[in-house]
């Protein structure tokens, strides 16, 4: 084995690794974390960082939670993978069993993966295959513009075309895209949908929140309707929740919002309390019925190494046992009210545009004059900015937000909003 030398972390770490959604020829300096805690992250050096986006809004309960942590450990102990084609295992199982009881009382049945665009692949592929089982021609996909729903070629096709997908436009299946439903356009999406239902196998969505495209809000109400719509038309509706499952809107899935409910539903990112990587798709039985038959040809072809990983599972268990725990409820209502108060002094700033929330997510538009992009030089300011005071926020452009894990205090929430504010009037100036 080679002996470590003395180089230190982040010189090691410039030789040899590719970071996500990095330009490593113009990247700042890495950070290198050494441990985590609660709602802090400590680099080698032992400066101290609140991870106020939960590590890319996976980590609910904060880092190294003890009791997670426990169970993982008993489980290593027990069976660390176990195939799940022609196998089950406890942890799959009652994990199955206790999230089907949250959902929606359609969701029936629940297909393991490994992270949350390979489960909109999953769910795309049902869609479509419901179809081809039943002998019928309907190949087109309707999604919302601006959506990200991932990263894999299927996840990219269903995402509103960026400079991200712009190099592989010419390999992704068409999709038609239409705006986000509002009282004004209703009707309009009404004639639209009525025009290719026949054609059309299912709409994919990011409800109430549109996240990686700037914390995008819409109405509940809107998001009905649309669905109702879809509904009357035997149109399938897949709602992507990796994003807003598990507390994030302020209830436990963005369908507690809703009276209509979807065919589909995609979740990770929250599931594992940001554990461990994992995917879920569930479905109703509508869907489930479709794939049974006495032609093997009808079987949904479609699997992962790690599907259902039991470490993954019991990790999943341990989150949402956390979750559900009235101090954890108690909490989310306490940063969504906290949220809420400070929203109404950032929307007075003079630096601030299009101030919005919804549960323990809130986000607001550093004015610049020059609009909202992703690609605004003040992001990478206003990042290096915060990082120096110990917080990590990751502003997508212009557009900030907090997404803080569940355990973060009262008093770290008001420092994290003092510190806001100290940082908008010294970049107003």
């Amino acid at each position: 084995m080679d002996t470590i030398t003395s180089t230190s972390l982040q010189e090691r770490d410039k030789a040899v690794n590719w970071h996500p959604y990095t330009q490593m020829k113009t990247a700042d300096s890495i950070i290198p974390i050494v441990k985590g805690k609660g709602l802090y992250l400590y680099d080698e050096d032992g400066k101290e960082y609140m991870d106020v986006v939960s590590s890319w809004w996976v980590t609910l309960h904060g880092h190294s939670h003890p009791y997670i942590a426990q169970r993982v450990f008993e489980q290593l102990n027990t069976a660390e993978q176990i195939i799940f084609a022609g196998f089950t295992h406890e942890p799959a199982v009652q994990l199955s069993e206790n999230l089907l009881k949250l959902l929606p009382s359609n969701q029936k049945k629940i297909f393991y993966s490994d992270n949350g665009s390979t489960a909109v692949e999953v769910a795309l592929k049902m869609c479509i295959q419901y179809a081809h089982n039943q002998d019928k021609k309907k190949t087109k996909i309707l999604a919302f513009k601006n959506a990200y729903h991932g990263d894999t070629f299927g996840a990219m096709s269903v995402s509103g075309k960026s400079y991200w997908t712009q190099p592989f436009e010419s390999m992704l299946f068409e999709v038609i895209f239409i705006d986000t439903p509002n009282a004004e356009n209703i009707n309009e999406l009404r004639i639209q949908l009525q025009e290719l239902a026949d054609e059309v196998a299912c709409i994919i969505y990011e409800p109430l929140v549109q996240g990686a495209a700037g914390m995008l809000m819409y109405k509940a109400e809107d998001l009905d309707n649309l669905m109702k719509i879809c509904r009357e038309q035997g149109i399938l509706m897949i709602q992507d929740e990796v994003f807003t499952g598990f507390g994030r809107t302020g209830n436990f899935f963005a369908a507690n919002y809703l009276t209509e409910k979807p065919d589909i539903m995609c979740f990770s990112k929250g599931l594992t309390g940001g554990t461990m990587p994992m995917g879920v798709t569930s479905c109703s039985d509508d869907i489930y019925n479709a794939f049974l038959s006495e032609d093997h040809h009808k079987t949904l072809f479609h699997g992962h190494s790690f599907t259902a990983n039991p470490l993954a599972c019991t990790a999943a268990l341990a989150s949402m046992e956390l979750l559900l725990q009235e101090e954890t409820q108690m909490n989310i209502k306490r940063i969504t009210h906290q949220h809420s108060a400070f929203l109404k002094e950032l929307s007075n700033h003079s630096k601030v545009e299009n101030a919005r929330q919804i549960g323990t997510i809130l986000a607001f538009d550093f004015k610049t004059g020059d609009g909202t992009s992703y690609f605004n030089e003040i992001g990478k300011k206003l990042y290096q900015e915060f990082l120096q005071r110990g917080i990590i926020m990751r502003p997508l452009g212009n557009v900030l937000y907090l997404v803080p894990p569940y355990c973060i205090t009262a008093e770290e929430l008001e420092s994290v909003y003092q510190n806001i504010l100290e940082v908008l009037n010294q970049f107003g100036d």
